[in-house]
């Protein structure tokens, strides 16, 4: 009887186990987040999203986007080989990063205007070299389909990070509580996957050698060549909101951007995220076989839509009196930013996943332009608007159609169209 309910297709069942544990550590954050916007301050949030806005985009770098490559070989020779190639590409991009900090930390603190920053941007190359190397070990799990294992290291980071982010914010240690247990859990989660590569695959990291990385490198190079500019735009059009809103209005609207986007982002993180490491797998290997990925690409795009629909309803209409509920009358701001921002959320849920297409495609270079019109809509949002509302509501209405464009050229690559 019970067998009825369970999913049928192995594309369900293993969505269905990355779910299982992103649905989780999803809600571990969403749970103390009534907790944290009590102990921390707006201004806290501000000071940390501006940290990680920094480390977000320099992290797009590290690995020189090799590791999107990892899904794409036909033998796990060469694939273990671009991961050691990301791995290697993270620890060089993240010396460099150390090395600019210690030189010009007066005047990139200067730029983002915040002096609380300047003691953490010493920490920015760790942060951005766990990403790298997390990344790397994550799309080859991801290619194995040890999907029990993602979902795992998802369950521990989030859980690190959530309980530090109390000890220390209980503590009183404010901002930087924030950014200490963020870099505590992504620390974590490296190690387990690490661990984990260790454990199962360590004939395989026996077939490292110098000459395939080298070929490997130079086989893929498209993915540095196009894809970091298109991914650091991608990054940057979003990253720089936090760093645009300290240095133009104050860390408290920061803030509340802040758990604007923490809220927001989270199905995109965690669930869509899942779907999306399904979907790579299964959407690279059906295009290999036959040329197109339509069946595949359908079925996730349905998944997509209907998880997404109801809460992105209820968000439009009730986020005011949620985040008030929920989070106290401080943070009643934050809940408007919602209310303008989900919709665009709506359609990024469906589009993120399905837009890996591009990849399977060889098509980089497509990306890059949709890139730049990201960016160039940030900055036309706040050249032509004076208040966070109106930015925010132009960022949602240009960012739409930016990512329905992103479906039309995707189902195309996929031969849906």
């Amino acid at each position: 009887m019970i067998d009825r309910f369970k999913p049928q297709s192995e594309f369900s069942r293993n969505v269905l186990t990355l779910m299982t544990g992103t649905t989780i550590a999803q809600a571990i954050p969403i749970a103390i987040s009534p907790i944290l916007t009590r102990i921390y301050t707006p201004e806290d949030f501000g000071v940390f999203a501006l940290y990680m806005s920094v480390a977000s985009i320099l992290s797009v770098v590290a690995t020189g986007r090799y590791e999107l490559a990892v899904m794409l070989p036909e033998d796990d020779e060469d694939a273990i080989n671009i991961v050691a190639l990301s791995v290697a590409t993270s620890f060089l991009v993240s010396v460099l990063v150390l090395l600019i900090v210690f030189v010009f930390n007066a005047q990139i603190t200067a730029l983002l205007g915040n002096p609380e920053i300047s003691q953490w941007l010493y920490f920015v190359p760790f942060t951005v070299l766990l990403t790298g190397v997390y990344q790397s070990f994550n799309y080859w799990l991801n290619r194995g389909k040890q999907y029990k294992q993602l979902a795992t290291s998802r369950v521990v980071q989030s859980g690190t990070t959530a309980s530090t982010n109390l000890c220390m914010g209980l503590g009183g240690f404010g901002s930087s509580g924030l950014i200490t247990s963020g870099i505590v859990g992504q620390g974590v989660a490296t190690a387990i996957l690490g661990r984990m590569v260790w454990k199962n695959d360590r004939n395989k990291l026996k077939q490292i050698k110098k000459t395939t990385i080298l070929s490997v490198a130079k086989r893929y190079i498209q993915f540095p060549k196009f894809d970091v500019l298109a991914s650091l735009l991608n990054v940057f059009s979003y990253q720089v909101i936090p760093i645009l809103f300290n240095a133009l209005f104050n860390a408290t609207i920061a803030g509340y951007y802040y758990l604007t986007q923490r809220i927001l982002g989270l199905p995109i993180t965690f669930i869509s995220s899942a779907i999306s490491d399904v979907f790579r797998e299964e959407a690279s290997r059906s295009f290999k076989k036959y040329g197109n990925a339509k069946h595949i690409y359908k079925e996730t795009f349905k998944k997509l839509f209907f998880l997404s629909l109801i809460p992105s309803i209820i968000l439009y209409f009730f986020a005011v009196d949620i985040f008030v509920t929920v989070f106290g009358q401080e943070w009643y701001q934050a809940g408007e930013y919602v209310q303008i921002l989900t919709p665009m959320f709506f359609i990024k849920f469906i589009s993120s996943p399905l837009s890996f297409m591009l990849y399977i495609g060889e098509k980089q270079k497509i990306n890059i332009y949709m890139q730049l019109l990201f960016a160039i809509s940030i900055f036309c949002s706040f050249l032509i608007n004076d208040n966070a509302y109106d930015v925010l509501k132009t960022i949602s209405i240009l960012f739409s159609f930016i990512y329905i464009y992103y479906l039309y050229i995707s189902a195309q690559i996929a031969k849906v169209l």
